[in-house]
């Protein structure tokens, strides 16, 4: 963008916290307007961020430019630049860009492809076959009894499952619980004990997990699981427990 682009040419950016300006921006290598909210067509909001504008020219943007130091040059100015180019330059440029696309995905789609195709597509052709079975029958899974229990400051959960025509291995049975103070989710994957002497096509998955958070922060859910699958993007179905 125009914003990145004036980067390695020394320049700075103003801008309101939208696109990359809201990732790239901190106090030392620019300035921003507004609260980084949508506020489509309000006249007042246009208004209120002209007026943050024209005093943030005024007061600071116009004043550390033309602020010379013994040598003539804007020592605060440059600062910033420095700042600017040092910290950003490296992380909003193209080169950054296509290594990470060519790292992170094409180098490993390409080797994707590979192992699908070889022997004959023999993987390609397992994981069509279970992406088949998985639209045809997903929707005879459902979840049974769930049994939560706590003992020696850990808690215990037993979950049946009722896999209808599909087989354990095609599924990933979870327990879920959201992030706290902005940490990653907690997830803990659960192990399938025993098949259910009374219900055909049942089965009881366990899970330890220590009682770190209450029971009830805790849900099942089951997904389609493939170990040469892309997921979610080749399955994303969920199912969770009501």
């Amino acid at each position: 963008t125009s914003g990145m682009k004036v980067l390695v040419n020394g320049g700075l950016n103003l801008s309101e916290l939208d696109g990359w300006w809201a990732e790239a921006y901190l106090p030392e290598v620019g300035w921003t307007i507004g609260d980084g909210e949508e506020h489509g067509e309000d006249p007042a909001w246009d208004a209120a961020d002209a007026e943050e504008l024209y005093s943030l020219l005024e007061r600071e943007v116009i004043t550390q430019f033309y602020e010379r130091d013994e040598a003539g040059l804007p020592s605060k100015w440059l600062g910033r630049v420095r700042e600017s180019m040092a910290r950003l330059t490296p992380k909003f440029a193209a080169s950054r860009t296509i290594r990470e696309y060519t790292e992170g995905y094409y180098v490993p789609a390409a080797s994707r492809y590979r192992e699908r195709a070889s022997e004959e597509s023999a993987v390609g052709a397992s994981l069509t076959q279970w992406r088949q079975n998985i639209t045809r029958h997903w929707n005879t899974v459902h979840f049974g009894a769930v049994e939560p229990q706590m003992q020696d400051g850990r808690h215990f959960f037993r979950v049946q499952v009722f896999l209808g025509e599909l087989m354990p291995e095609e599924l990933r049975v979870e327990f879920y619980a959201d992030p706290i103070h902005g940490g990653v989710p907690a997830l803990e994957v659960m192990t399938v004990s025993k098949a259910s002497e009374n219900s055909t096509g049942a089965q009881t998955y366990s899970a330890e997990i220590p009682a770190t958070r209450p029971a009830s922060d805790y849900t099942a859910r089951i997904h389609p699981y493939q170990a040469n699958a892309a997921l979610p993007l080749e399955a994303s179905e969920i199912l969770w427990q009501r």
